[in-house]
């Protein structure tokens, strides 16, 4: 089986063939036309036949793209103007012919298995698609056939409307007119985006595999038609270990449609696919990581273009260049002295416009961005947000807590090292760490406050909202949380990172613009200039002393995972705010590395040369108020349990507390 329907055995052509009625014996095209006028009227059948018209006058003929359209090629500038690389060419036009069979089953398998019994548009396929969904609970499968997809990459924007999907259903019916299903296929498979900056099946086999499409096995295959759900996701330079998911599970499928044998796909399911080197100049202009994200972004952004496109970005060249370097050496020499494998960067300045990116130790030997994509665990990090819910429900830096053992509640986080310090103040419990401390405020402002307040300020990652949330447990990208942070140093306002500025063409069409407007307010002045303090502590005496930058304010926050898993610090000044993980891609634990130590040092010198040319500038203060004992809002017996009342406090209370501690088992 495959491209074409296996022909009648001998047997099948003896047999008379069955009745048919009237309406099967005519064209499909008569009898689309009598469907149409007995399901939707006489109306609605002029209205396409006059759609189908329309489009054969005005539209050019789709064949003759083949030969004229070529991959965009995209300039990519930095801030300032200056480049920073320049991706695509025009890559070769490749007929379906010459593929190999198992290619062309394997798109089939996965984006249309009934690709020649429709005819542009599949009830079945779409009732199929909304039932999954309905069953996942959320968007799952898309309904588009093979034959849709290709008319909104010739001839549509990325635009979601109903009046843009009622075009496309439309132009796919026009393109059944007009072409074979060959040349619709043979059209689709070199139009596509595979990802990486590869438009079509020829272009997407060189930049992962280094080879021509021609020559793909059936594990390649599988792999290059796993693209096609979410290029980005389950790109295998990347993301490799996903990407192996995705191509078994794509196995699976042509399994099912009867393109393979079950032996054949668990042997190419074993098979090792090696992909290409990224090659010399890659890596070496520091800009890497950021020009995959930007290829990634620009179809979301300006939907399928043909020729040159310049994309102006928020890059800092300078800066980019000499932090990919830092990281690079820092993480070559300290890294591999405390099993520490890999660290990402992300410095972004007061619009939200990310000045340097660093995905990586070392693009060449990794293209999977750790600054973007990769989720873990931000250990204390996490507490400011803790703190500022605190602060919103009416308490200040002054405000005492106590960092003792939280008893009868099935739950106690542990201090790391220093053990409890008794009856503190909020200033004091933040910049410490305290984790005991932060437990208890959690808890009385409840998890589902903390949560929202992550949320308010940009976490987007799934937050479990649980007692252990305090502590940093629910993953986030290193991004979000620093964009988070960054919402602190833009006095509260909204801060949207960002990476593309504005995409034109050649000409100076403009494609895309961000959008400007005033950012909405999310933290009250009083609260920034109240955490500012808190976190400026951590630096001056706190966990995060290393990061200090000599005379210019600064504020920020550790945090380090269970089993020194992941190392942060994240943090900000009156012009940029950055933030550094460290860590090693599966998990394994680091050599005692917490976010004081390499993150922190990391953190100040990318800083230091951020701020080249820029004048100390002081950040925004609290108002005086009085210092408050805080009470839990849970009733008297939810006080005595979590923070408990000052008249308890004493040696008496705190040797029994810990005490106690001491007996549980760990």
């Amino acid at each position: 089986m495959g491209l074409f329907h296996p022909t009648r055995t001998s047997r099948e052509a003896e047999q008379p063939p069955p009745r048919r009625s009237l309406l099967k014996r005519l064209p499909w095209e008569l009898r689309l036309l009598v469907l149409a006028a007995v399901y939707l009227g006489l109306p609605a059948i002029a209205a396409l036949v006059a759609a189908v018209a329309y489009y054969t006058v005005v539209l050019p003929d789709p064949l003759a793209m083949r030969h004229r359209e070529r991959t965009p090629i995209a300039r990519i500038l930095a801030r300032d103007g200056a480049p920073l690389s320049e991706r695509g060419s025009a890559d070769p036009y490749v007929p379906i012919d010459l593929l190999p069979r198992h290619l062309v089953d394997a798109v089939l398998a996965v984006e249309d298995r009934r690709f020649f019994e429709h005819r542009g548009f599949d009830p079945a396929g779409l009732a199929r698609a909304v039932l999954a969904n309905l069953r996942a609970g959320h968007f799952t499968q898309g309904g588009s056939t093979l034959t849709q997809q290709l008319a909104k990459n010739l001839f549509l924007t990325s635009e979601r409307t109903i009046g843009r999907k009622v075009e496309e259903l439309t132009l796919a019916l026009w393109l059944e007119l007009r072409l074979s299903k060959r040349d619709i296929l043979e059209l689709y498979l070199n139009r596509v985006y595979f990802g990486g900056g590869a438009y079509g099946v020829e272009a997407a086999a060189q930049r992962f595999f280094g080879k021509s499409a021609q020559n793909v096995d059936i594990a390649e295959a599988a792999m290059l038609a796993g693209l096609l759900k979410a290029p980005s996701r389950f790109s295998p330079a990347s993301n490799p270990a996903i990407a192996k998911v995705r191509s078994r599970n794509v196995l699976g499928k042509m399994v099912e449609a009867g393109f393979l044998s079950q032996e054949e796909a668990d042997a190419a399911s074993h098979t090792t696919v090696r992909l290409a080197d990224p090659g010399p100049h890659r890596g070496a202009s520091g800009a890497d990581y950021v020009v995959d994200a930007v290829l990634e972004l620009l179809p979301t952004l300006v939907g399928p273009s043909a020729g040159e496109l310049i994309v102006e970005t928020t890059i800092d060249g300078s800066l980019q260049r000499r932090a990919q370097a830092m990281v690079g050496e820092v993480m070559a020499s300290e890294g591999r002295n405390v099993d520490a494998g890999q660290a990402g960067l992300v410095v972004l300045d007061m619009d939200g416009g990310m000045r340097a990116v660093v995905g990586g130790r070392s693009y060449a030997e990794s293209q999977f961005n750790r600054a973007l994509k990769a989720k873990r665990q931000p250990g204390s990090a996490f507490k400011t947000f803790v703190y500022l819910a605190a602060l919103e429900s009416g308490l200040t830096p002054d405000s005492t807590v106590l960092d003792l053992p939280i008893l009868g509640s099935g739950w106690s986080p542990r201090n790391e090292g220093a053990g409890y310090r008794g009856e503190v103040t909020l200033r004091q419990a933040l910049s410490q760490s305290m984790n005991a401390a932060a437990a208890r405020l959690h808890m009385s402002v409840g998890p589902r406050r903390t949560a929202s307040v992550a949320r308010r300020l940009g976490i987007r990652s799934p937050l479990r909202e649980e007692a252990s949330l305090a502590l940093g447990t629910s993953e986030v990208t290193l991004l979000e949380l620093t964009g988070a942070y960054g919402v602190l140093a833009n006095a509260g306002r909204a801060l949207e990172p960002h990476l593309i500025e504005r995409v034109r063409t050649a000409s100076g069409r403009v494609l895309y613009q961000r959008p400007k407007g005033r950012p909405d307010v999310l933290v009250a002045p009083e609260h920034v200039g109240a955490l500012n303090d808190m976190l400026g502590a951590v630096l001056v005496s706190g966990t995060g002393r290393r990061a200090a930058l000599g005379d210019r304010p600064a504020a920020g926050k550790t945090g380090t995972s269970q089993d020194f898993r992941d190392a942060w610090f994240v943090g900000y000044t009156a012009h940029f705010t950055a933030g550094v993980w460290v860590g090693n891609d599966d998990q394994r634990a680091m050599n005692k590395v917490m976010g004081g130590s390499l993150p922190a040092r990391l953190w100040r010198d990318v800083m230091m040369l951020a701020h080249e040319g820029h004048v100390p500038a002081p950040l925004s203060r609290p108002a005086p108020a009085s210092p408050t004992v805080l009470v839990s809002r849970g009733g008297r017996a939810a006080h005595e349990r979590l923070l408990m009342p000052r008249e308890r406090i004493g040696p008496e209370f705190v040797e029994r507390a810990i005490t106690a501690e001491r007996g549980r088992p760990p």
